[in-house]
């Protein structure tokens, strides 16, 4: 495992990183999910991403049990505010993040996370607000840094430009060979600003793996074959996008890499990538996911890769 700072933060994280969403306290049985958790340990994963509102709570209080006990400065956490938690509990305003950095702590079993992060954008609460919430989290010891997930450009641009706040150290956009959208604007601010990107559903929900093929029915152990887990994969599921994906199989086994380990390369060729978050079921994936840090793509390799997905881009 290769290791990577995390935008101007001290921080510094595993390129591979195990994240909670849909699978954790939700989807995966509690036994398989400790199994990954310790597989994402010895295979030098040190960072776990989850939220608030994975579960209602109970992906966080998965994690806060199965990290019991284990040393507090060996892994770096992060958890997310925003989405409900009940029908009056939502968004980023002062009374809402101070009173879900409490309730996230408690489920964490942790004094502090090391990145707390905005989970969208509240347009209904002034930013203002938001991030003098955020700077007394920090200054209380109860957060480390802040993050942002899925803010467009001028909204994190206006989060900077704002006196006596806490600096925003990372974004959490969506990013994959298949949506490329924060290459736009939100990655170029994030490299001339300093902040690390945390990239979710880099294998666009397991599509990319190549499990899903056109006109067969998911495999009885996959994301798109459980209730709990397969109902956002959208267009990802589209059989011009499951054909494009097709294409991808000889060009991962010309470079001797299974179509997850390309999928992770590719997202994390960019240096203002942090780490990529992947969503295993089983410590086996965890294992092949993992076994991406470090490799370098080639530009013939890169090139093929646009050319095979040209069509659904």
């Amino acid at each position: 495992m290769e290791y990577r700072q995390l935008g101007g933060s001290d921080l510094t994280v595993s390129e591979i990183s195990l994240g909670s969403w849909l699978t954790y306290g939700v989807g995966v049985e509690a036994e398989a999910a400790r199994a990954c958790v310790e597989k994402a340990f010895d295979v030098g994963v040190n960072f776990f991403d989850t939220a608030n509102v994975y579960g209602r709570g109970a992906a966080e209080e998965f994690l806060g049990g199965t990290l019991a006990g284990v040393d507090r400065s060996s892994y770096v956490l992060a958890t997310k505010v925003f989405f409900a938690m009940s029908r009056k509990d939502r968004g980023l305003s002062a009374a809402q993040i101070h009173k879900q950095i409490e309730a996230s702590l408690t489920r964490l079993r942790t004094d502090y996370v090391d990145l707390y992060q905005c989970h969208r954008y509240d347009r209904d609460t002034p930013l203002e607000e938001t991030m003098q919430a955020l700077t007394d989290v920090v200054r209380e010891g109860k957060a480390r840094y802040v993050g942002i997930s899925e803010w467009k450009a001028p909204q994190i641009r206006a989060a900077l430009d704002l006196p006596d706040a806490v600096r925003i150290a990372s974004s959490q956009p969506q990013y994959s060979m298949l949506w490329r959208a924060p290459e736009r604007e939100v990655f170029p601010l994030c490299e001339k600003e300093s902040i690390g990107n945390v990239v979710w559903s880099p294998l666009a929900q397991g599509v990319l793996t190549g499990k899903y093929e056109p006109g067969s029915p998911p495999p009885d152990d996959s994301r798109a074959a459980s209730k709990s887990m397969g109902q956002d994969m959208g267009r990802w599921r589209d059989v011009e996008v499951l054909d494009a994906v097709q294409g991808l199989k000889p060009i991962a086994d010309e470079a001797g890499l299974s179509m997850a380990q390309l999928a992770l390369a590719w997202v994390l060729r960019l240096p203002v990538v942090s780490s990529a978050i992947i969503g295993a079921t089983r410590p086996t994936q965890v294992e092949d996911n993992a076994a991406a840090s470090g490799v370098r793509l080639s530009d013939d390799v890169l090139q093929a890769i646009d050319d095979a997905l040209s069509g659904v881009l």
